[in-house]
């Protein structure tokens, strides 16, 4: 198990089998507290073959070099990291995504999880990424017709595409909720369990593209019907989307840069992934990156 000192103790995680323990009642003096985030997500290609009308993603072409990112990796391990997510875009068209996966599982104690539409995989990348890649999350934004007229591909192809993953991964599912998916969360529940998904992700959408984002009047019965539903699954939220949800928080000193970061595909770290504010990622580095950047945050 890899170990991370911070203020709420020592942290050790599995990352073959996702097990946490945190010891709190050890105190770590803060000189030797984890200098990197908890958890970073990196885009690694903002190149996408769909064209959701609520994703916020970047549309400028970029995409990281290889070489860069397994540097990162090694950075972010060696400062207390556990765990990288990579996502785009859509990071199955990045042309060197198996090769950084094997990189870190080889070279690192990281975690690597993987957010995808799932249209792309095949037996021979699921044969090329089993054993690298420890958690991957399905974006399935409502079932049926309701999918299609969102995501613009088969649902039946979906299916079939999750059976695949669901055969070598453990795996989540996530599910951007607005208007159209909300009425969706029930069957959304009921496949992610079917399937055999370890978890359900709820997404409130994001304004972009001209489009106003999740309001009130979506988030509110969101937050209802969690608080009602009877399911087997965790439900997963974001930062900053719980509301009044009563919600355990193992890590309360472990906050804002501490707790997570986001690397976009022009190699700018952020807070979030939907942030404006960032620090380019130069060649000292990007825990160099990050202090610039909570300077900064602090001085705004």
């Amino acid at each position: 198990m890899k170990s991370r000192f911070g203020p709420d103790g020592v942290h050790l995680f599995d990352r073959e089998t996702g097990l946490n323990l945190l010891l709190d009642e050890i105190r770590v003096p803060d000189e030797v507290w984890a200098c990197a985030p908890r958890q970073v997500s990196i885009a690694l290609t903002n190149a996408c073959d769909l064209d959701c009308p609520f994703c916020y993603a970047p549309k400028h072409a970029a995409v990281l070099d290889a070489e860069r990112v397994r540097r990162w990796l090694d950075e972010l391990d060696a400062a207390g990291c556990l765990g990288v997510g990579f996502g785009g875009g859509e990071p199955t068209l990045y042309r060197r995504l198996v090769q950084v996966c094997r990189y870190a599982h080889e070279h690192t104690a990281l975690a690597i999880t993987m957010t995808t539409h799932g249209h792309r995989w095949t037996p021979e990348l699921v044969d090329a990424l089993h054993g690298s890649v420890n958690f991957v999350r399905v974006s399935v934004d409502g079932v049926g017709a309701a999918y299609e007229l969102l995501r613009g591909r088969s649902f039946t192809e979906l299916l079939t595409r999750i059976e695949l993953i669901a055969s070598a991964f453990r795996f989540g599912v996530n599910c951007v909720v607005n208007a159209t998916t909300l009425p969706q969360l029930d069957a959304v529940a009921e496949l992610a369990a079917q399937v055999g998904a370890a978890e359900l992700l709820l997404l409130p959408e994001r304004p972009a593209r001209g489009r106003n984002g999740a309001h009130q009047a979506i988030v509110d019965p969101m937050h209802q019907w969690i608080g009602r539903y009877p399911g087997p699954l965790p439900i997963m939220l974001g930062e900053g989307d719980t509301g009044p949800l009563p919600i355990a928080v193992p890590l309360p000193n472990e906050t804002g840069l501490r707790a997570y970061a986001h690397i976009d595909a022009s190699g700018t770290v952020r807070r979030t992934s939907f942030d404006t504010m960032g620090q380019p990622i130069d060649d000292r580095g990007v825990l160099a990156a990050l202090h610039q950047l909570h300077r900064t945050e602090a001085a705004a």
